[in-house]
């Protein structure tokens, strides 16, 4: 439990755990690279710099300083000392206004300086277009000594320049490696949704990690078995469909052959004829899946007013209540029948009341059939969608049990959703919504 909120903040994906580790060993690599640079180059360079200024600041005061011989000033005589045309010896006030006070204080230089000069000493550095030291010998506390380095302006770059090198090259490397691990990843991901949806891509290239090879292997196989079967299934069920039409259609010519007598017989077998025959073309809706290639920008209001005029010669009165909707990428022959079959429902278990409704949410797009029939028992809902299966009796039993089967189909091969609520005022609201793009 004490570990359980640090999980959290791990990541989950492969792609973000290489490119975490991949951070942590660099990391651990600059710090390594800073630390032996530092210890083993620079360090070794500023006590040499230190140890030769240390002997020029000592060649100063070798012989002593004249002071008051001439009226020279201790600064005066030192300057008189320097063979370095760059180093100038300052007093207090003068050294606070060329910048002393600007200058970093270095400790360890410090402490350096104060055992080669054999006394307290202080040292301090500015770093601008050339690095300036500034001394304060122990010979001398009253005075401050600048030493110029001019040929160590950018002793500091190449460490930073090795660092930026070495941790973009790194950063850069791990991105292509991780992006190389994860595409396989992804296409997987996307053919595996594709499968699901009744679409079969083409097999997977083979590349990657050895454990990638064999799961990309697995799943080309997988995808071949289902979509033999999705074939072998569809051409199952379209030759057992081709074969019932055959007697179905020498029934209904043989009916049409009987007596005036019979008539109330004769419709009864037409009726009958006519029931199998949509329920072979619901076999046949089924297997197909609506898989067109192309999808269209239609109005979904201009499917839903042309669906309620072909009811309307059938003596379907249906409400309307549309909102403003955009057009939208789609396949029109697949929604206008999951339309038209949620309003051959409504109209079979409905009380002759039937609205259709368009909805636009400003992310989805949505449309409703709405009846005033008596519902459906809240348990049965989530069973509704599975081919073959029926509402309660309170809706009745008529027809195959693949009307709601077809229309989850279609609005799952658009990655839309399908809701089924039963309606305060009595009957039932089928919803659908489908993604903008």
């Amino acid at each position: 439990m004490s570990f359980s909120w640090w999980r959290k903040l791990l990541p989950r994906s492969a792609f973000s755990q290489t490119v975490m580790l991949i951070g942590c060993l660099l990391l651990i690599n600059q710090l390594v690279s800073y630390l032996s640079v530092a210890v083993y180059v620079i360090k070794p360079s500023y006590q040499q710099i230190n140890q030769l200024i240390a002997r020029q600041v000592k060649l100063l005061f070798v012989d002593g300083v004249d002071i008051g011989r001439e009226h020279l000033t201790m600064v005066d005589a030192l300057n008189a000392k320097v063979r370095d045309d760059g180093m100038h010896v300052y007093n207090q006030k003068q050294a606070r206004e060329a910048g002393v006070d600007r200058a970093t204080y270095y400790g360890f230089f410090s402490s350096q300086m104060s055992e080669y000069l054999g006394g307290e000493a202080e040292v301090r550095m500015t770093q601008g277009s050339e690095i300036q030291v500034w001394i304060r010998p122990p010979q001398a506390p009253s005075v401050w000594i600048k030493v110029p380095l001019t040929g160590y302006e950018s002793a500091l770059s190449p460490l930073t320049l090795y660092l930026m090198v070495i941790g973009a090259l790194s950063v850069a490397g791990g991105w292509w490696f991780a992006r190389q691990q994860n595409r396989p990843l992804r296409r997987l991901q996307k053919a595996a949704i594709s499968v699901s949806r009744g679409d079969f891509p083409e097999p997977l290239p083979l590349n990657g990690s050895s454990e990638l090879i064999e799961v990309t292997s697995a799943f080309n196989q997988m995808a071949q078995s289902m979509q033999q079967l999705e074939q072998d299934r569809a051409l199952l069920m379209a030759g057992i469909s081709h074969d019932l039409r055959t007697p179905l259609t020498r029934i209904r010519l043989a009916s049409e052959m009987m007596v005036e007598e019979d008539a109330y017989l004769r419709d009864g077998i037409v009726n009958d004829i006519e029931d199998m025959d949509a329920i072979i073309n619901q076999f046949i809706a089924y297997i197909r899946q609506d898989q067109e290639a192309s999808r269209e920008s239609i109005q979904i209001n201009s499917l839903i007013q042309d669906l309620v005029q072909a009811e309307a010669n059938r003596g379907i009165q249906i409400e309307l209540d549309l909102a403003d909707c955009p057009a939208v990428l789609m396949q029109g022959v697949a929604i206008k029948r999951v339309l038209s079959n949620l309003v051959e429902n409504a109209y079979r278990y409905g009380n002759n009341w039937i609205r259709i409704g368009s909805q636009f949410d400003g992310k989805r797009l949505g449309f409703s059939v709405e009846d005033n029939g008596p519902g459906i028992d809240e348990k049965q809902i989530p069973k509704l969608f599975q081919p073959f299966t029926q509402g309660d009796s309170a809706r009745g039993s008529v027809g195959s049990g693949l009307g709601l089967a077809i229309i989850k189909r279609i609005v799952d091969r658009h990655l839309g959703k399908v809701v089924l609520t039963n309606r305060p005022e009595g009957g039932l609201k089928a919803q659908v919504w489908l993604p903008l793009d």
